[in-house]
């Protein structure tokens, strides 16, 4: 596997189709560098691109899963950004903020399910990560803050369009414009996290029984799910209807649905195909 600055893939069991992508700039609370955000989707096409890959599990190493972006890349992206033309500096700065939002939807066109599991800070840039994934817990001391308010920014890289829709746009405003600290517990009222684990140690194991489980599922039927979830975010229903209709139309009748259906009738698990 490739070395990387910012980030490290594990496999903790060779026989597990599972694999941990953490954030591992621990003496920084991970806080997300310029190498990063180059790092980061290529880290995830391998992962995707992998066909032992099913399920990957998004966490931080240390005591926080991730402090926000590091101020030096802001520096590094406002150095860069300049020019004696309004306008270049103007255009020049566009594409670095295209640069670290791709970055991070990287997550939503990966096919491959990504769970956060976000213990101790998830602060400004740590929202914009965890709002892409598709599924997040957390610890009861996990606190959480949409912080670029209080560092005169616009949030930009997509808390500001992910957030509203997970937890209602009332309180992704409040939660926005206030830069106020939440906790876990709070979060999972929010609809932000779908569980609060006592510990790491718990979180760590829950997620993985979770994870395990959809790795067991259909291959085809996972990422298929993934993809018409995502696209239906963005439609009406009677297109989203129409959406997975075309979709189904080319992936239902699949060996994996003859294994299945196979698979209940001789009450036995099914043994699916990689992707």
């Amino acid at each position: 596997m490739e070395n990387y600055k910012t980030l490290e893939i594990v496999q903790r069991s060779p026989k597990s189709s599972v694999f941990h992508l953490n954030l591992n700039r621990p003496s920084l609370g991970n806080a997300l560098s310029l190498d990063f955000f180059s790092e980061f989707p290529k880290a995830l096409d391998s992962l995707d691109q992998n066909p032992n890959v099913s399920v990957i599990i998004l966490s931080g190493n240390g005591a926080h899963f991730c402090s926000g972006i590091d101020l030096k890349a802001l520096d590094s992206i406002s150095e860069h950004s300049q020019s004696s033309d309004r306008g270049r500096t103007g255009e020049r700065l566009r594409r670095h903020i295209k640069f670290l939002q791709d970055a991070i939807t990287a997550i939503e066109h990966c096919r491959k399910p990504v769970i956060a599991g976000i213990h101790g800070a998830c602060i400004g840039a740590g929202i914009d990560v965890v709002t892409a994934c598709d599924i997040r817990f957390c610890t009861e001391d996990a606190f959480f803050s949409v912080k670029e308010v209080d560092l005169a920014i616009t949030a930009d890289v997509g808390t500001l369009q992910r957030l509203p829709s997970i937890v209602g746009y009332g309180n992704a405003v409040e939660l926005a414009l206030t830069g106020r600290r939440f906790s876990g517990s709070e979060a999972k009222s929010l609809g932000l996290v779908s569980t609060v684990f006592a510990s790491k140690e718990a979180m760590d194991e829950g997620i993985r029984l979770v994870a395990e489980g959809i790795a067991a599922k259909s291959p085809l039927a996972v990422t298929g799910t993934k993809a018409v979830l995502l696209r239906g975010r963005d439609l009406t229903v009677d297109q989203g209807l129409d959406y997975v209709a075309t979709w189904n139309s080319g992936m239902l009748l699949s060996d994996d649905l003859a294994e299945a259906v196979s698979a209940q009738i001789q009450k036995r698990k099914p043994v699916f195909a990689k992707l």
